[in-house]
């Protein structure tokens, strides 16, 4: 009985608990399918992720290579130039240079889910993949913005499983590397557009004529199509097939529910442009010199004014064309406060020449003829020897060898110093240079930021207060622009940067740099325009050859400069004529209203001849200066030239008083500080005087004949 149930217990182990006959082999053979598997899917993963290796990193250095693009203050484009190999690639920053209808169509059209997925559309390859086999055809691609940008990247011409392969594997790379924001940016510069005109900028600028950042439904829709084969959808040669493709997208958007019907069929009767426009050339001189200033850098900012620019450009051309043949023309406008360029034509035309229109005539060195003469009248006013109205002789006078004669050959006799300063009588202004020093009148411009050029070792002499020098139109911008100013200038500047360290320099006391904006604004204006509106004096130089005309009112300055780039002589040739309706004409195209000039400054003595001061009522000459006797030159004995005078303020006004004391001299005898009439000396030969501020003050005594002593003081 026991053996029994032994041998049924083993005859049950035999059945349940023992392999079969073959069994054993089975499960040998699939644990080596397993393991070959398992090998197989190590050695392609390896495999794989080594040729993901290979590919390298991305060429996103090369890929973001652009057209360099010179921008105004605003970042209006004015001027592109093309890359290297001729191609035009305009960066493009989609948030703000692209319109939202065409991004709206961009991504229905090409990725709805472009927000969503990580570089690859599963869905959009399905769809592609159903659309190929039910319809024999390719209805759509599936590749994403990612993997277009990628295509664009690494430009492969035959389409093939590896080449999509590759593209999806680099979608995903650039995914992981790049925000959507900057995939949009650089797929937007990167689309092929025909030719040699890549990016959504390049193209809308050059088949539409403007910016993409307002487009209509049928220029958006156009500008998605064309690079889906932008060769065979050129503009400039097949737009037929370019209006096809665009109603395509169209269609295809009223099927999404993008837009609707109406709107489709108001597109679609819009025609297709058929040529190519030029690409815009706005400022090209000062485009030119940012481009040599700045280097490796896709957008250069400048301080222009498009709007400005784009008026001022055609006024140059107009009146350079009916001056006459080989005439050229030269505009900037300066901002006032900032001495910021706001415009710079730099030629007649940058394209003619006939006129050297690649010549920038607002930086060439000329003869200034008498635009000069202000800056003299100034520093005389600034010295205190003569007031506007003080009373001038305008007579033949000789220095030396030199006799300046006026440009009409005549004399006007005794006139008051603001006539002769405004009808550019050239005796008055020498012989104020005479008394004021040609030297220090240098240095002063030069100081203020006017790079004179006076011939090899020759020295500043009285010649150039009618031109004997030489000077740029930016420059003596610069200049005129102190007068605005109040007595200080700033070095212009035309490239914007982060960083402005730009410090003032030092023109004129404000007195009398007041003074001389004043006198320019009663300048009569040229026939039909209006009087007293803006302050500005005109210049012609020896033989005719450059005609110039400054001016200013409180917010801007403008520069002309007319004649002939080689320098040949044009007879005729006037600034008051040909230089100011041109100023006078930009002023008026500037759209902006006039501002007056700043107040005086306090202080400042306004007054008329006859109650004027004794010895500011007529300048004279050192040489025609009479004594009766054997007077001793007037001399300030105190306070002492170049000295510091320490003012004790605490007792109040009275207790800070500064006595000047001189010797010399024919009584009566004024005081003059800054400019400003302080009394009179008296008997004794001093005087008390309020001292001015902290700083630096010019200080100056002219007696009965007009003789003058003059010292420098510093306040502290």
């Amino acid at each position: 009985m026991s053996r029994a149930s032994t041998d049924c217990g083993a005859a049950s182990k035999n059945v349940d608990g023992r392999d079969k006959p073959g069994h054993d082999g089975v499960r040998r053979w699939g644990r080596r399918v397993r393991s070959i598997a398992a090998f197989v899917l190590i050695l392609t993963t390896v495999g794989f992720v080594a040729w993901v290796y290979s590919l390298g990193p991305l060429p996103f250095d090369e890929a973001r290579q652009v057209s360099t693009t010179i921008v105004d203050r605003n970042g209006k484009l004015l001027r592109a130039y093309a890359m290297a190999d001729g191609r035009w690639r305009l960066p493009v920053e989609t948030k703000t240079n692209v319109d939202p209808t065409y991004l709206k169509l961009l991504l229905a059209y090409e990725d709805q889910r472009f927000y969503a997925h990580d570089g690859i559309d599963p869905l959009a390859l399905g769809r592609a993949a159903f659309q190929l086999g039910t319809r024999g055809h390719i209805v759509s691609g599936g590749s994403t913005i990612s993997m277009q940008l990628a295509r664009l990247m690494e430009p492969r011409r035959q389409r093939s499983l590896y080449a999509k392969l590759r593209q999806m594997v680099r979608a995903i790379e650039i995914e992981r590397s790049l925000s959507k924001s900057e995939i949009l940016d650089l797929y937007l510069a990167l689309a092929p557009y025909g030719g040699n005109l890549e990016g959504i900028r390049a193209a809308s600028i050059a088949y539409l004529g403007k910016e993409p950042k307002r487009l209509s439904l049928a220029e958006a829709a156009l500008l998605v199509a064309l690079p889906q084969s932008p060769e065979t959808r050129r503009l400039d040669r097949h737009p037929d097939a370019a209006r096809k493709a665009r109603d395509r997208v169209l269609d295809r958007m009223v099927e999404e529910q993008q837009i609707s019907l109406d709107d489709a069929k108001q597109a679609k009767a819009v025609p297709v442009p058929k040529l190519r426009k030029p690409m815009p050339i706005l400022a090209p001189h000062a485009s030119d010199a940012a481009l040599a200033t700045v280097k490796d850098a896709p957008v250069i900012k400048l301080t222009l004014d498009a709007n400005l620019q784009k008026v001022l450009e055609p006024l140059a051309r107009d009146r350079a064309f009916a001056l006459g043949p080989n005439i050229s023309v030269g505009i900037i406008v300066v901002d006032n406060e900032s001495g910021d360029v706001l415009a710079r034509v730099g030629s007649a035309d940058y394209f003619d020449e006939r006129r050297a229109g690649q010549v920038d005539m607002t930086r060439a060195v000329r003869s200034p003829g008498s635009t000069l003469k202000p800056f003299i009248y100034g520093l005389a006013f600034e010295d205190g020897f003569v007031h506007p109205d003080s009373l001038i002789d305008d007579r033949p006078a000789r220095f030396g060898s030199y006799a300046p004669e006026n440009f009409d050959m005549t004399f006007q006799g005794t006139v008051p110093v603001k006539k002769a300063l405004q009808l550019s009588l050239n005796v008055p202004a020498i012989v104020l240079l005479d008394r004021v020093g040609a030297s220090r009148l240098a240095s002063r411009l030069r100081q203020a930021g006017g790079n004179l050029v006076l011939p090899k070792d020759e020295a500043p002499g009285l010649a150039m207060g009618l031109g004997g020098v030489g000077v740029t139109l930016q420059d003596l911008a610069q200049l005129y622009a102190g007068f605005a100013r109040l007595g200080t200038t700033r070095p212009l500047r035309e490239i914007m940067n982060d960083r402005d360290d730009r410090e003032p320099l030092r023109l004129l006391d404000q007195v009398a740099a007041w003074q001389v904006g004043n006198v320019l604004l009663g300048t009569p204006p040229p026939e039909n325009a209006a009087h007293n509106r803006i302050a500005f004096k005109t210049g012609t130089s020896y033989g005719y050859r450059d005609a110039w005309s400054m001016g200013f009112d409180g917010r801007m300055t403008i520069g002309v400069w007319v004649g002939r780039p080689d320098g040949a002589p044009v007879p005729g040739l006037i600034g008051r004529v040909a230089a100011a309706p041109i100023l006078f004409d930009a002023f008026a195209r500037t759209g902006k209203t006039l501002l007056p000039l700043p107040k005086p400054p306090k202080g400042t003595l306004v007054a008329s001849n006859a109650k004027l001061p004794l010895p500011l009522r007529r300048f004279r000459p050192v040489g025609d200066l009479v004594r009766t006797g054997g007077e001793q030159a007037l001399h300030i004995q105190f306070p002492l030239n170049g000295s510091r005078i320490d003012v004790d303020r605490s007792g109040g006004e009275g207790g800070a008083a500064m006595p000047v004391k001189v010797a010399g001299g024919v009584l009566p005898m004024t005081v003059m500080v800054n400019g400003t009439a302080q009394g009179e000396i008296d008997g004794r030969r001093q005087r008390l005087i309020d001292p001015p501020g902290p700083g630096f003050a010019r200080l100056t005594v002219i007696d009965a004949t007009g003789a003058a002593d003059t010292v420098v003081i510093r306040i502290q």
